[in-house]
C-alpha cells in the first residue's frame, strides 16, 4: 500500500487543499522566462466558463508528486475566489491518477506522463490536458561535487549495475580533470507507478536504446536487479532516501528543488539532443520546450525529451491534468470547465503560482490547445 503524502509533502493523502501552497512551494527561481513564454492567448470559440457553477462543489484529484505543489497552490487560490468549492488532492504518483480519473474514482488525474495508445483504446473518452512545462532533475549523494555531468548512456548503465563506482571510467571520461572518489552507486527508483519514472527511461532510451530499451519505458518498469538498489514512494521518497545514501544517484522532480538542494545533493549537468550538457533552470527549460511547441499535436500527447535546442536542458514535460470528456452532469461540466479554464489563464502567472515550483507557463499557442480540450469536456 502507498505511503500517505501529508500537507508538508513528504507523502501524499487525498485531502482539503486550503493552506497547501507555502507548505509545499520551493524557492523562486532567480531566472525568469523569455517573454514569449510567458504569454497567454484569447481564446476566440465558444465562451468557456469563468466560474463555476453556484451550487456547491467538490473535485476531487489523485496523482503526480512532480505536479503536486502546484495544484495545491492553484486549489487554495481558486477556493479564495470561490468559497462554495471543496478541492481535495492526492499526491499518489502519475500511474494512480490516470488510473482514478479513467475508472471515476477521482474528477482529475494528475500526470506528467501523456496518455499512452493502450490508456486511449481502453478509455476512449479520456484526454490529457496540458497545464504548465516541467523539468526533472537527476540527483546523487557524492559528497563535495555539485555538478558532475552525466548522458543518458552512462545512467543507463547505473540503473542496469553495468557501471558500479563513482570513479568509473566512463562516468570519468564525461568529467575530465575531475577526481570523483571510489564510491559505490546507489540506484534510487521509484516504488509507485510515477511519471517521473517515464520521463527518466524515456530520457535514457533516447540517448541509448541499445543499453535502454523501449521496453523499459513507462510509468512502472521491471527494474534490472542490482544489488543494493533501493525503491522509494513518491519524490518526497526519493529526496530523503538519497540523502541518506551515500553514493545514490536518483532522478527528482524539479518542485523539489530546494528540498533536494537543502538536503545537500548535487544536481547533474545532463547531455541534451545537441551533444552539450546543461542544468534545469528557467532558461534551459524553456529552451527545450521551444523546440516542440509548434510541434504539439491537438490532443497535446506528446514527449520533450532530448530535443534539439542547443541550450536546452534535455528532460522536460508538460503537465497534464487527465479529465473525462464525459462527464455526467452540466453543473460538474461547468465546474471542471471553469477550474481547469483559470489554471491555463490566470493560473500561469509565473511570480504568484510557476516560479515557487520552478516550472514555467504554457506559451499561446498550447494555451489554445488546451482551451480547445477543455471545450470538450460535456
Amino acid at each position: 500500500m502507498a505511503k500517505r503524502i501529508r500537507l508538508v509533502c513528504t507523502a501524499a493523502a487525498l485531502v482539503p487543499l486550503t493552506a497547501l501552497a507555502a507548505a509545499c512551494s520551493s524557492s523562486p527561481s532567480s531566472s525568469t522566462p523569455s517573454s514569449s513564454s510567458t504569454k497567454t492567448s484569447t481564446y476566440t470559440g465558444p465562451a468557456l466558463p469563468t466560474s463555476p457553477a453556484s451550487t456547491a462543489a467538490s473535485i476531487t484529484e489523485t496523482g503526480s508528486t512532480l505536479l503536486y505543489p502546484l495544484f495545491g497552490s492553484w486549489a487554495t487560490a481558486y477556493q479564495k475566489l470561490y468559497p462554495k468549492v471543496t478541492i481535495t488532492a492526492g499526491g499518489t504518483g502519475s500511474g494512480t491518477g490516470i488510473a482514478d480519473a479513467s475508472t471515476g474514482t477521482v474528477d482529475l488525474g494528475g500526470s506528467d506522463a501523456y496518455l499512452s495508445s493502450s490508456d486511449r483504446t481502453t478509455y476512449p473518452t479520456m484526454m490529457n490536458i496540458a497545464v504548465a512545462i516541467s523539468a526533472q532533475q537527476v540527483n546523487y549523494n557524492v559528497p563535495g561535487f555539485k555538478n558532475i555531468k552525466l548522458d543518458g548512456t552512462v545512467l543507463a548503465q547505473m540503473y542496469s549495475g553495468k557501471i558500479t563506482n563513482w570513479n568509473a571510467p566512463a562516468i570519468a571520461a564525461l568529467n575530465p580533470g575531475v577526481s570523483l572518489p571510489n564510491l559505490k552507486v546507489v540506484p534510487l527508483h521509484r516504488a509507485d507507478s510515477s511519471g517521473d519514472t517515464f520521463l527518466f527511461t524515456t530520457y535514457m532510451n533516447d540517448q541509448d536504446p541499445s543499453v535502454w530499451t523501449s521496453s523499459d519505458v513507462g510509468t512502472s518498469v521491471s527494474w534490472p536487479s542490482v544489488p543494493g538498489a533501493l525503491a522509494e514512494t513518491g519524490n518526497s521518497g526519493m529526496v530523503s532516501g538519497c540523502a541518506a545514501t551515500k553514493g545514490c544517484v536518483a532522478y527528482i522532480g524539479i518542485s523539489y528543488l530546494a528540498k533536494t538542494t537543502a538536503a545537500g545533493l548535487g544536481q547533474a549537468m545532463l547531455k541534451n539532443g545537441s551533444g552539450t550538457y546543461e542544468s534545469p533552470s528557467a532558461s534551459t527549460i524553456a529552451a527545450e520546450a521551444s523546440s516542440f511547441i509548434s510541434k504539439t499535436p491537438a490532443n497535446e500527447s506528446i514527449s520533450l525529451i532530448n530535443g534539439p535546442a542547443p541550450t536546452g536542458y534535455p528532460i522536460v514535460n508538460y503537465e497534464y491534468l487527465v479529465v473525462n470528456s464525459k462527464q455526467s452532469s452540466a453543473t460538474t461540466t461547468q465546474d471542471l470547465r471553469a477550474l481547469l479554464y483559470w489554471e491555463v489563464t490566470a493560473g500561469q502567472s509565473e511570480t504568484s503560482y510557476l516560479s515557487a515550483v520552478d516550472f514555467q507557463p504554457l506559451p499561446a499557442s498550447v494555451v489554445t490547445l488546451s482551451e480547445n480540450q477543455i471545450k470538450k469536456i460535456g
